[in-house]
């Protein structure tokens, strides 16, 4: 067990030793990573802004469904019973005349007139239902449910209703988040296979680089992962440190931002939040980065000697 643990450090240093002598080579294979990181990174902080940016708006969005004067409790409830049971509904709100009113006057607290008339006509407001959907997506269900002939008859002409406005602005941030999803994803793709192919022929230039270094270690009787170990190593620490660089890059960017610009948002991106965020999961994204440059790195770096050192190892 000694000897294994004294055979890996041998294996570790050799890898730093040969990731500082090609460190010149190194550059652009640890250039295109960190574009690869950065890539991974600003899509998942993006995604998480716009899914709180959704769920803000969807908070404030309801689906209000008023009541003819004739309806009674018993059918009230009923429908109120119904649609707690609709898979897209979050929360259901009933509101009779009197609640209806006294929500009607506090909104328009500051306009006495409607009040006045509101108060001198006996109670126009009718008996409101309040519905908040899960999914806006899917608003549309709900809908379909409340205009049934059956829940139809017991609302008054243009029920229900919501506000188209906040609608269009989250069908425009979920169809940003989709596009961005699927570009993040294009991005990362395309960029972990560059990073990929300039390791493997970073590797396959050190190899032959060591060429006359490598011959002598195998006819000493130096095992396969002995000499395909620090070249293991190398690749490993171009993405640790590709990880950091991007990490890094990222935390400057906000920082300008925010600071430097004075922006509290950049078109649909909240870069508040996406600060908050990036501070709050700092160790979270760290760890990740550093383990996606890791497998993008060994795992080039494991082919490529697989490849380049078949014949010299066996």
């Amino acid at each position: 067990m000694k000897r294994k643990f004294i055979t890996l450090g041998r294996i570790i240093h050799a890898g730093f030793l040969s990731f500082i002598r090609n460190a010149s080579l190194a550059i652009a294979a640890m250039a295109v990573m960190v574009v690869t990181l950065t890539i991974v990174l600003f899509s998942i902080i993006a995604n998480a802004t716009f899914s709180n940016t959704i769920a803000q708006i969807t908070d404030k969005i309801d689906v209000s469904v008023f009541l003819k004067d004739e309806v009674n409790e018993a059918q009230a409830q009923k429908l109120v019973s119904e649609l707690k049971k609709q898979p897209n509904i979050a929360s259901v709100t009933y509101l009779d005349k009197e609640d209806a009113l006294a929500a009607y006057a506090k909104q328009n607290a500051g306009n006495q007139s409607l009040l006045t008339a509101a108060t001198v006509s006996g109670n126009p407001i009718p008996a409101t239902i309040r519905v908040k959907p899960k999914d806006l997506n899917k608003i549309e269900d709900v809908r379909t449910f409340l205009t049934t002939k059956e829940n139809a008859a017991l609302q008054t002409e243009g029920s229900p209703s919501y506000s188209g406005e906040r609608k269009k602005a989250i069908d425009n941030i979920t169809h940003a988040t989709n596009i961005l999803r699927r570009v993040g994803v294009i991005a990362v793709v395309v960029f972990a296979v560059i990073s990929a192919l300039i390791i493997f022929n970073t590797i396959q230039m050190a190899i032959f680089n060591r060429r006359d270094e490598i011959q002598i270690e195998r006819l000493l009787g130096a095992g396969t992962w002995f000499i395909r170990g620090p070249f293991v190593v190398e690749s490993i620490l171009y993405g640790v440190l590709s990880a950091i660089l991007s990490l890094l890059l990222i935390n400057s960017v906000f920082v300008a931002a925010s600071s430097a610009l004075q922006a509290s948002s950049l078109g649909l991106l909240d870069i508040s939040y996406a600060n908050r965020y990036f501070d709050q999961h700092f160790w979270v994204l760290l760890l990740m980065q550093i383990f996606v440059g890791m497998l993008i790195g060994a795992a080039s770096s494991v082919i490529a000697t697989q490849r380049y050192l078949k014949f010299k190892t066996k």
